[in-house]
């Protein structure tokens, strides 16, 4: 299937050099372009990966650069620059050291590629998202964050394997903010069309929902420094793929809410359909009486995250 004529990734570590591994692998577009301030950072992995085609046999064309203009032309971006979690640290406590970088950015994508599909990767996710759209000024429609596909990924293999069963059979999605606050939703979770409630007691369905909220923050504990990627990268590559080859994916992403679940003017992950041109349309699923107000937490959490970024100077 056709792909995209351009896509940028801004942001060579961990995430981002291998999310172009992953696209690049995908034939997601005819051209990739990874960015990073650090010079030869870029450069050099955009070769490692474009010197794996002739085994791997993809044709996109990779290259690498220090130059944010060079942003110019892409269908679509992905921004991942930014500074990562430390044990301890909260995806909030990053908010003020990654806004002045995300602002940036946001700026290279409205200046030179006004016509991009945008997709937010760093974090605190929700409030970077929202930035994105200040900044740039696009259609909500073209901008949507990472949050609800990596968080769902997670809670699906958690509910995996506790059953013992294939991930692919699990469906199951969550709502709200890419932390704590996040909604693994129970009432909507099956196994080939089995409800989970019936396959799992309440006490480890529990256990799955709070494991699943601390998800990121288990990795970060296990690694010492640094944060995931592998996981993380799948996931915005689902994303990518559904934009490059339009293909009407629901997924669960960080998008704008006006009206939706009762919520006007904040990133909240819901399942949206996703295509060629970003977000189709959201979809309103109902949620028990518990969801809802977990739901009401979690866009509190963002709401409280927005004011601290209001009141950075210059952001």
């Amino acid at each position: 299937m056709t792909g995209l004529g351009k896509i940028a990734i801004v942001g060579a570590g961990n995430i981002g050099g291998t999310l172009a591994q992953r696209v690049a692998e995908m034939d997601l577009g005819a051209e990739l372009m990874l960015l990073d301030i650090v010079e030869g950072l870029p450069q050099g992995k955009a070769l490692d990966i474009q010197e794996s085609a002739p085994v791997l046999g993809f044709s996109t064309r990779v290259r690498g650069s220090t130059d944010l203009r060079d942003v110019a032309g892409s269908d679509l971006v992905i921004l991942t620059a930014g500074l990562a979690r430390k044990p301890g640290m909260s995806r909030s406590d990053l908010l003020g050291r990654n806004a002045q970088i995300v602002r940036g950015h946001a700026e290279a994508v409205r200046d030179h590629a006004k016509q991009a599909v945008v997709i937010v990767v760093t974090n605190p996710v929700d409030v970077m998202a929202y930035q994105v759209r200040e900044v740039t000024g696009f259609p909500r429609e073209r901008i949507l964050a990472q949050s609800g596909t990596l968080d769902s990924a997670r809670f699906r293999w958690f509910v995996a394997e506790a059953l013992g069963v294939a991930p692919r059979d699990v469906v199951g999605f969550t709502l709200g903010t890419h932390g704590d606050t996040m909604v693994p939703v129970l009432s909507h979770c099956s196994v080939n069309g089995v409800p989970v409630r019936r396959l799992l007691p309440e006490e480890k369905l529990h256990a799955i929902v709070e494991r699943t909220k601390k998800g990121g923050g288990e990795i970060v504990d296990l690694l010492k420094a640094g944060s995931a990627y592998y996981a993380p990268t799948a996931a915005q590559a689902e994303m990518a793929k559904a934009v490059a080859h339009d293909e009407h994916r629901l997924l669960s992403c960080s998008v704008l809410l006006d009206g939706e679940y009762g919520f006007r003017d904040l990133f909240l992950s819901v399942p949206v359909v996703v295509g060629r041109k970003g977000i189709e349309r959201i979809e309103t699923v109902d949620l028990t009486a518990e969801e809802r107000n977990l739901l009401e937490l979690s866009a509190r959490a963002v709401t409280e995250d927005l004011k601290l970024l209001r009141a950075i100077p210059s952001a």
